[in-house]
This record gives C-alpha cells, sequence and structure tokens, in this order.
C-alpha cells in the first residue's frame, strides 16, 4: 500500500498546496540508489519535492511529524500558524485533525525519522542505508536549524550528517553513490534537480564529506540564485 499511498498524497500536494513545475527531473536515474538533498524553506521544500518528483521518495522527517501525541503542536508552529497566518484555538483544531491522517499516513509511507542524538542519529543513519541498499530514493534537508538562514539564498548552512552514506555504500558495496543537488524555489514555484556529485572513495572520509557538503550545498545556492534571475544553466562549482 506503500506506493498507492506516496501517489496520493504527492497529488494532494501538488494540486492543494504547491501546484509548481519540475525543471531537470531527466538528470534522475530510472532507478536508485540516490541521495537527494535540498533547501527546506520550511515545510515548503519537502512539499514541493513530494509534489513535483516522478520517483517514489523516502524522506529524512523530524521525528515530532511521526509521533502522534507530539505531531499537532509541532505542526501548528510550524506549518499551521505560519502559512496560514491562523492563531489558536483555530490553528490548534486544524493541526489536530490534519495529524489524523499525516501521522498514520507519514509512517505508512517510510519516512525516516532524523535524530539529534549521536545513538538515534545512527538509527537514521543505518535506517537510510538499508534504503539505499534497495536501491530506494532517499531526499534529505540538512540544513542546520542552529544557525540563522543566510537571506540571499533563503537557506542555513548544511550539516554534514548526510554525508556519512556515501562512505557507508561504498563501504557495502563498492560502489559509489550519487547525490543530487536539489533547489526548491518558492516564489518561482520551481523544483530544480541538479547534475549528481559522486562519493570519491580516494579521498580521506573527513575530506570527501566536507567535499560534499560544500559543493552540494554550492550548487544549490547558485540554483537558487539562477532561479532568482532566470538563468541558472546546471554547471555545478567543482567535482
Amino acid at each position: 500500500m506503500a506506493e498507492p499511498l506516496h501517489r496520493i498524497l504527492s497529488l494532494v500536494y501538488q494540486h492543494l498546496i504547491w501546484g509548481g513545475e519540475l525543471v531537470g527531473g531527466e538528470k534522475l536515474p530510472a532507478r536508485g540508489p540516490a541521495d537527494l538533498v535540498g533547501n527546506h524553506l520550511g515545510p515548503l521544500g519537502p512539499i514541493a519535492a513530494a509534489a513535483s518528483l516522478p520517483v517514489r521518495l523516502f524522506p529524512w522527517i523530524v521525528p515530532a511529524m511521526l509521533d502522534p501525541v507530539a505531531a499537532p503542536e509541532y505542526l501548528r508552529q510550524d506549518f499551521v500558524e505560519k502559512e496560514f497566518h491562523l492563531h489558536p484555538p483555530v490553528s490548534q483544531w486544524i493541526s489536530k485533525a490534519v495529524c489524523k491522517i499525516s501521522v498514520p499516513l507519514l509512517n505508512s509511507i517510510g519516512c525516516v525519522p532524523v535524530y539529534q542524538n549521536p545513538d538515534g542519529l545512527r538509527v537514521t543513519i543505518q535506517q537510510s542505508l538499508e534504503l539505499l541498499l534497495e536501491d530506494s530514493f532517499l531526499i534529505v534537508f540538512p540544513e542546520d536549524p542552529t544557525i540563522p538562514i543566510d537571506p540571499r539564498y533563503g537557506m542555513a548552512p548544511f550539516k554534514k550528517g548526510f554525508t556519512w552514506l556515501g562512505e557507508l555504500y561504498y563501504q557495502r558495496t563498492g560502489r559509489s553513490l550519487n547525490f543530487y543537488p536539489l533547489a526548491v524555489h518558492a516564489t518561482r514555484r520551481i523544483v530544480e534537480v541538479g547534475d549528481p556529485i559522486r562519493y570519491h572513495p580516494i579521498s580521506s572520509t573527513v575530506e570527501e564529506r566536507s567535499r560534499i557538503r560544500k559543493v552540494l550545498e554550492g550548487m544549490i545556492h547558485q540554483m537558487v540564485l539562477g532561479m532568482d534571475a532566470g538563468d541558472y544553466l546546471g554547471v555545478p562549482l567543482t567535482r
């Protein structure tokens, strides 16, 4: 049932919330594994990606959104009041009603909870690795919530925990994992897929994690600014 539910959720997002277009979708492979890395834009980035991308996605998600107790309050603060400018008690009523549907739905489609403590992060990484080993498409939004958003790009710097997946996937398979930059532009209503960055096993693990993070972040910066100007060509900074 996960596949039909994923399609239904994508259609709901596209027609009721996002309504945008996809650019560069042909750069995605016909099948995984692949790790898509995008800018967050609050809840809009994940919604836009789910609505636009023509592949079955397994998204990293805040654990609270999978918890029927914690989800209503998180949704109220992070989405309902910000996006619809509602206030309690109306925002509370709406959040509780939405979560009666969203929590079981998100759990059923295979979302990966992203824990912030070291032990929890290992669980996140292991679950993500198993999905990649099954040739799945993983999508992460690795902005650091403790750092202010840069107004030029509408995003905060990336954390690099997700880059660990390249190293672990290579250790298990002897193959290099591709990371695809994904830029979401809220005003133009565009989701753009960039050229992939491939994990390099010959580099030191510390240097390679840093390289992947910096290159992906820089590419998404370029893509966002290019969409502002209407002329991004999809050329990466470096390989």
